[in-house]
Formats: C-alpha cells, structure tokens, sequence
C-alpha cells in the first residue's frame, strides 16, 4: 500500500513538473518576447468564377430560352437553332436550355411570356411568325436579352436584337447551284419549289431561285406548288408528298422543299427517285450520312447566333441591333454544292463575287417588290 502511493506521488510531481516546463516555453521572458519572429501567413486565393457577361438577369446562372414556330429535330431551320444554343450551354457549363417548339403564331404571346417568367438570360426566337408580340414582351421582360433570327424585313424593335439576311440573294444562290447540276444531269429543265402558301417571303425566295436556274440556263424553268394552309403550315408531311409527287408527275429534275418539319420527308423521297435536292436553312447536310443533300442553301440559324455569342460576350452585339449577313461578304448565308467539281466551284465564286458586288441589286430589288406587293 506504501509503495503504491509513493509511486503515485512521483507520477503526480512529474505531471506538475512537465505543466511547468510547457507554461514557461510557451510565456517566456521579456527579453524572449522581443526577440520573436513574425510569421507571415499567404493570403487564400479567391477561387468564385467571374461573373459571366450572359448572366443577364444576375442570379449567378445562365439559361437559355428557345422558342421556334415548328419542330426542334426538323432537321432544317429549327433545329439549326435548337442544336446551336444547346452545344453552346453544354460547352460552357450552362445550366440546360428551355427550348418550346411547335408554337403557333396565335399562343406566341403565351408562349414567349411563359419562358420570360422561367429565369432565362437569354430568349431566342427563331422565326418571324411568332415575333409579333416581341416589342411588347422586350419592355415586360427588360431583364432578358430578346434575339430574334427574324429574317429580311423585320423592323427596328428597341430591346430586341435581330439577325437578318437577304433571301434574294441567297435563294438565287441556290437556284444557280442547282442550275449547275441539271446541266451536268442532263436529264430534265424542269425544277420544283415546294412551300407551304404562297407568302410573300416564299414568293420572294421562290422568284429568286428561278432567277438562279435561269441564269445557268435560260431554258430551265421551275414550279411553285403549296403543300399546306395558311398560314405557316411548313410541317404538312402528307402536303408535302402529296406536293412533290405532283412535281416528279411534271419531270423535275431538282426540287428545293422550302419547308419545316416536312422537310426531310421530301429529301428522303427525292433521294429515291435520283432527284436533286437542296437543303433549307442548315448548313450542315453534307456532312450528313443518313440522307444526302445535294445542295445546301445555308440560312442557318445556328450558324448566325454561333458567330452573334461571341459579340454578345464582347458587348459588341447589344440589344436592339440588327446584324444583316450577306452573300458574298460574310462566310454564313449563300448555298454550298455538296462535293463540288472544280469547275462548279470556280462558277459559284464567281457569283458570289457579283452578288457581294451589287451585281444584282436591280434584279433583287425586282424581285423583292413583286413578292410583297400585295402586303
């Protein structure tokens, strides 16, 4: 019993001894707190992102909105804009993009309203149809960036900015490459215009084309034929072979199938039949395997906004601008012949170059006043 409380009594003085021995390094004297060193400590890096410039609404986040009149995978002019934003979000770490197809003209303003109001940044509108309630909608909704692809003709609106072509320009683009294949064809004079009916920008594009294929050779001709009801109806599927099946009845040897979500439908049958075809609007069918394109007129959407992002993150494209690609100047808009001969190359430069020129304004001007003539 002794020994255990001596042992315990020496564990106890080494306990008090060691406290001892850690308050004095720890105080110390004053000579030794003079003489200390300060240390000094690195400032944490801020790691929190920059602030994108397309967060417009300021929430830390960037969305998309995309709103087009017919179906996003038409394969033609809507899903050029549809696939655009897209792979743009995803590149940039964007949340995903709200995208509203199929909208008829008479809900846009329900429609368009309905997105502004789910925190998107940026509205994209992919078609004149359903931009008429945009000047009233761009004032409500102040705190989106409204772009519209509007095409020719669509007035100044303040707080919307707009991309604009020339049709004429690029559907005699069109009509002069597939002027260029009939004649090597050999087989028919005869090419198709199939639409949807008869609106003032068909007419214009139409007009245009025919001037293309008549410029190749003056013998070539061309029909319009309407596939749909009015207005805007480029999605008929059934129209639309019905339209073309009334083209193959009068010897077409090409066919342009101006057209929507019924599109592809008409390339796929002008395929079976050994048909020249182009495309409307993309600029990508040549690179397509699952169907072939003869020609691609590029109007493309996506091709557009592609090249307007980077002015936007700039500021340099701001709202209520209005950008007009033209034919012959800038690398979108004019019409491509898939896997072109040399000879067929040198021709489409050349009237690229008239077109870019003014070579043409007279006749386009013609054109443009003749197609809208009746409002």
């Amino acid at each position: 019993m002794k020994l255990r409380k001596t042992i315990n009594g020496i564990r106890l003085l080494a306990v008090i001894s060691a406290f001892g021995l850690v308050v004095a390094s720890c105080g110390g004297s004053e000579d030794e707190s003079s003489d200390s060193v300060a240390v000094e400590t690195t400032p944490v890096a801020d790691t929190t992102p920059a602030p994108s410039p397309l967060d417009f609404n300021g929430d830390g986040k960037v969305v998309f909105g995309v709103a087009v009149p017919g179906p996003r995978d038409d394969g033609a002019y809507y899903q050029a804009l549809v696939d655009k934003v897209t792979s743009f979000s995803v590149e940039n770490g964007f949340e995903a993009p709200i995208i509203v197809d199929n909208i008829k003209a008479e809900d846009a303003t329900t429609e368009l309203s309905n997105l502004a109001e789910q925190g998107v940044d940026i509205i994209t509108v992919g078609a004149s149809e359903i931009a008429d309630p945009l000047a009233d909608l761009t004032a409500k909704y102040a705190d989106v960036f409204w772009y519209c692809n509007c095409g020719a003709g669509y007035p100044a609106t303040p707080g919307l900015a707009q991309s604009q072509d020339d049709a004429s320009e690029i559907s005699f683009a069109t009509g002069y490459a597939a002027g260029l294949l009939m004649k090597a064809q050999g087989k028919s004079t005869k090419a198709a215009f199939i639409g949807c009916c008869d609106l003032g920008f068909e007419k214009e594009a139409y007009l245009a084309y025919e001037m293309g294929i008549k410029a190749v050779d003056p013998a070539f001709s061309m029909v319009y034929i309407p596939s749909g009801g009015f207005p805007y109806d480029f999605d008929n599927t059934a129209g639309a072979t019905e339209a073309f099946n009334n083209a193959v009845a009068q010897g077409i040897g090409a066919v342009y199938p101006y057209l929507g979500g019924a599109h592809e439908s008409v390339v796929k049958l002008a395929n079976e039949k050994g048909i020249i075809v182009s495309s409307a609007g993309s600029s990508k069918v040549c690179d397509r395997t699952d169907l072939k394109w003869d020609i691609a007129s590029r109007f493309d959407a996506g091709d557009y906004l592609d090249t307007l992002l980077k002015e936007m993150v700039s500021g340099v494209f701001k709202e209520g601008d209005i950008r007009v690609f033209r034919v012959g100047v800038d690398k979108e808009p004019g019409a491509e012949i898939c896997g072109a001969s040399a000879a067929d190359q040198s021709a489409m430069d050349a009237v690229y170059e008239k077109i870019a020129s003014g070579g043409y304004a007279a006749e386009f001007g013609a054109i443009k006043g003749k197609a809208y003539a009746a409002g």
